[in-house]
């Protein structure tokens, strides 16, 4: 397995900027990443901006709008970043992209974030958000019959958790689950942890970071809120489930789309061998990134067809 060359152009430039967790607050790196973010050139019919109740205070969501067609299907999107950062600009391209190739309304959660809202408050407000989804079609336009939920690392995460929680409440059908290098077990270091621990956009203290500002206590890492793979996942929605290669979590996530086939749940999962963790978003520079984003594309058009 080797890197991608446009990968590692990527990378390269990455390392002469000499980023790194160490050493950085919460707000610092929420602010480095708002100034990375770059416009997108997808034009879609309409993006507008709104809040919807949580359960400690309105969420702000984004709702993208390909066409002004009645009744599209819709997908939940969850931000990655570590439950720590990130927001609606940062991936604002990724759900643009979603709602352009799947031909899908978007609908994506401004989750409140760690430290200041540490766990379980992301899953709190992702479960609120797509249960307020699902019972808001006449005002939101869509068809909530056609429900998908999607995010990427931390986001994934919230997405496998919340199409878990989905199964115990017959209001809130989600019908496919979109999951982009997911975080899926705190409990154990995997073998790509270390193999992959440093050079490759998500680093190994990286994710200790991560999860020392996002947990309360080490229990938080056995809840199956915070690892789904502890969960028991029968039943749970159909998944289209992409990996890197070069990525820490790329082993818990491939652990989770065979346990969910092993549960009997339809899954669509390709390993993109020669990728680093957070490369959906990057079509620009990188050709397979497209590759993906039409793989995913394809599994919830096939759903919201069903």
């Amino acid at each position: 397995m080797a890197l991608d060359p446009q990968a590692k152009i990527i990378l390269d430039l990455m390392a002469d900027s000499g980023f790194t967790f160490e050493g950085a607050t919460p707000e610092e790196l929420r602010e480095r990443m708002g100034m990375t973010a770059m416009p997108s050139p997808i034009e879609l019919a309409s993006i507008t901006d709104r809040t919807i109740p949580g359960p400690a205070g309105d969420i702000p969501v984004r709702i993208y709008r390909p066409s002004n067609d009645a009744g599209l299907p819709v997908t939940v999107f969850f931000h990655g970043g570590g439950w720590v950062i990130g927001d609606l600009e940062s991936h604002d391209h990724c759900c643009r992209t979603i709602a352009s190739k799947a031909d899908c309304v978007v609908v994506a959660v401004d989750y409140r974030l760690a430290p200041e809202a540490k766990f379980p408050a992301a899953i709190d407000d992702a479960w609120a958000a797509t249960e307020w989804v699902a019972t808001h079609g006449d005002e939101l336009n869509v068809d909530t019959s056609r429900l998908a939920v999607a995010g990427d690392s931390a986001g994934g995460n919230l997405a496998a958790v919340v199409a878990n929680i989905s199964r115990d409440h017959e209001h809130v059908e989600v019908i496919q689950q979109a999951l982009l290098y997911p975080v899926t077990d705190g409990t154990c270091d995997r073998p790509s942890m270390a193999e992959n621990a440093e050079g490759y956009m998500l680093t190994r203290n990286a994710m200790d970071w991560f999860h020392d500002h996002y947990t309360v206590t080490v229990e938080d890492l056995s809840d199956p809120r915070y690892s789904p793979i502890l969960s028991d996942l029968t039943g749970a929605p159909p998944a289209v489930v992409v990996t890197a290669g070069f990525d820490p979590l790329r082993d818990q996530g491939n652990a989770y789309a065979v346990k969910l086939a092993e549960a009997g749940v339809d899954v669509d999962h390709v390993e993109y061998e020669g990728m680093f963790h957070g490369f959906f978003s990057m079509d620009a520079a990188i050709d397979v990134a497209s590759e993906a984003q039409d793989q995913v594309a394809s599994a919830l058009k096939d759903a919201f067809a069903r």
